[in-house]
This record gives C-alpha cells, sequence and structure tokens, in this order.
C-alpha cells in the first residue's frame, strides 16, 4: 500500500494497465508529451510511446471516433475528455456508436472503450469546465458509468473499466483530485463495477452520493454528531447500480437525503428517489429529499460556493427529516 492524491492514484492505474495489456491505449488532447491539464498521463509517453500514449487534435468526436475503429482493431483505447463540458461533441458517437455496437452485433463484438475525463466544479475554473453530466451518460443504453471518491476507487474502478467488455464513462472529481489523500494497493488493484460502499455507518438518516459529495457528506455526518447519526452511502457505480445497498441503507435508517452536484431536472439523484419509491416505501419514515445544484448553466467562481451542495444544505436536509 502506497499513500497517493486521488489523481496520482489514476496514473498508477494507467500505468499498471498499460503494463499489463499491450492492448492498452491512451489517446486525448495533450496526454502526451503534456501529461494531460490534471498530469493524470504523465509518464506514459516515455515509458510506452507514441504509438500507446496518442496526442490528438482538439476534436472529442474524432478522439471517440478513432476509438471505435481501434476497438475494431483489436485496441482497448482509454479516451480522455480534458474537461466535462468538452465531451458533448462526443456524444453522437457514444448515442449513436458506441453504446450500440454489441447489440448491433449479437453480442459477437466486444467494445472494450474507456472515457475518462475530470468532472464537477469548485475549482474557480472558467465556464466548461465545472459540468457534471453524468445522467447524460447514465441514460445512454450500452454504457457504463463509475465515479470514484477516494484514491483506491481511483485506481480500481478505471482498472475495472478498461479489463471490461463494454463501453464505460469514469468520472473524476477534479475538485478532489488533490485533497483527497488515501491508502492505494500497489500493482494491480481492481474495484468491480455495480458495488457501492458504506463509507460511514450510521442509524438514523443516510445520505447518498458519489465522487465529491461523498466528502462533503462525511463532513456533514461529522458536523451533525449529536443531532444525528448519518450512514454514507457512496455509490460509486451509476450504471451497473447496486440497488442492494441502496435499498438495504434506506431499511436501516429509513431516512435518505440525495446528494448531487449536477442540476436538480433529471438528474441522478430522481432516479435513485423513483427506486426507494418504488421499492422502499414501506421501510421510510419521511419523504426523500435531494440536495443539488441548481437549474441554472454553472455559474462563476465568484458563487460557485452557493451553488454546489453544502454541509449548511445537507445538515439542513436532514434535520427536516429528523423533525418529519
Amino acid at each position: 500500500m502506497t499513500e497517493k492524491l486521488l489523481v496520482e492514484a489514476v496514473n498508477d492505474a494507467l500505468h499498471v494497465e498499460l503494463a499489463r495489456d499491450e492492448s492498452v491505449m491512451v489517446l486525448g488532447e495533450d496526454v502526451g508529451r503534456a501529461g494531460g491539464v490534471f498530469r493524470a498521463t504523465a509518464g506514459l509517453l516515455d515509458r510506452f510511446g507514441e504509438n500507446r500514449c496518442v496526442d490528438t487534435p482538439l476534436a472529442e468526436a474524432g478522439i471517440l471516433g478513432a476509438a471505435v475503429g481501434l476497438c475494431m482493431a483489436g485496441w482497448r483505447p482509454v479516451c480522455e475528455m480534458q474537461y466535462d463540458a468538452f465531451s458533448y461533441p462526443c456524444l453522437d458517437q457514444l448515442i449513436t456508436h458506441v453504446g450500440r455496437y454489441r447489440w448491433r452485433t449479437g453480442g459477437t463484438m466486444e467494445f472494450p472503450i474507456t472515457v475518462r475525463m475530470p468532472y464537477g466544479g469548485g475549482v474557480r475554473a472558467p465556464e466548461l469546465h465545472d459540468d457534471s453530466p453524468e445522467t447524460y451518460y447514465v441514460h445512454t443504453p450500452g454504457i457504463k458509468v463509475a465515479i470514484p471518491s477516494t484514491p483506491a476507487d481511483a485506481k480500481g474502478l478505471l482498472a475495472a473499466a478498461i479489463r471490461d467488455p463494454d463501453p464505460v464513462v469514469i468520472l473524476e472529481p477534479k475538485v478532489i483530485y488533490r485533497t483527497e489523500r488515501g491508502e492505494v494497493p500497489d500493482g494491480e488493484h481492481v474495484v468491480p463495477l455495480g458495488k457501492a460502499r458504506i463509507a460511514r455507518e450510521g442509524t438514523d438518516v443516510t445520505l447518498v452520493a458519489y465522487g465529491a459529495m461523498v466528502p462533503m457528506c462525511l463532513r456533514t455526518a461529522e458536523a451533525l454528531q449529536g443531532e444525528a447519526s448519518c450512514e454514507v452511502l457512496d455509490v460509486r457505480s451509476l450504471r451497473p447500480l447496486d440497488e442492494e445497498a441502496l435499498l438495504a441503507s434506506a431499511g436501516k435508517t429509513g431516512r435518505v437525503v440525495i446528494v448531487q452536484e449536477a442540476p436538480r431536472t433529471v438528474g441522478f439523484g430522481a432516479e435513485l428517489a423513483a427506486i426507494l419509491a418504488e421499492k422502499a416505501i414501506l421501510d421510510l419514515r419521511g419523504p426523500v429529499l435531494r440536495v443539488t445544484g441548481f437549474d441554472v448553466p454553472y455559474p462563476y467562481w465568484k458563487i460557485e460556493d452557493m451553488y454546489m451542495p453544502s454541509v449548511e444544505r445537507i445538515s439542513h436536509a436532514v434535520r427536516r427529516l429528523i423533525e418529519f
């Protein structure tokens, strides 16, 4: 085990997986000589060469379109989208082609494409650098989606994505790239897709979150000690979703607050709330509450703290449920 920052764990996973499997390659804007905007791909070009760490033009649709052909030629491409909102030009490739190819071929052709990108706000970045687009990808049939909140999961989920026979989108919360530090297993480390984790045990309220909102919920649980015992469920894998863990935690506490950074309307939290309404209604002692971003474009940095969920906003929701 070695202590690493989250972005260092991402880099570690890429080094391990490229060394393990010669069919794995990385492509994207500035991933080679610059080592990526956040240095997540640092050292790959020097170690594995320009045929397996490829600097591309500024053309996201081209990056993913090229990855489709690479898959057909036997490669396992890892595409980096430099920022969350830069990924939208590749939605056509994902929705029209990537998610459907295994279906089109009757399951005879695997499509092991990994699309990874920094996502979310909180880093005082300009426009188009702060979006939370997870729902677009979860809504696309044939695509798996995972979001880590710890360095160990950042390495393990990325390794699982690269080894998976289906296309996987990995969203890496940039605000905790260099704030979350933790022990990471050395060498090969895989965290299975489709498995949530209990980040903190509790008895009164379940806080459901993923990505950067997990540390936020942990801080909230700490702040509410003495008022409420909060369990924190880290979803980790949005598709496939660990419904069993969600329902078990909801049944244990009887109260659920879902926290997401993305805008409220049709966010992933709404899907979680619907599942709880359909399958856990008799276990609940109050309504399922959501603490989310707002239905506006991500604001400029001077007011972004008002947009993002906070300890204060989550605590307010917990108190409402306790008093219900």
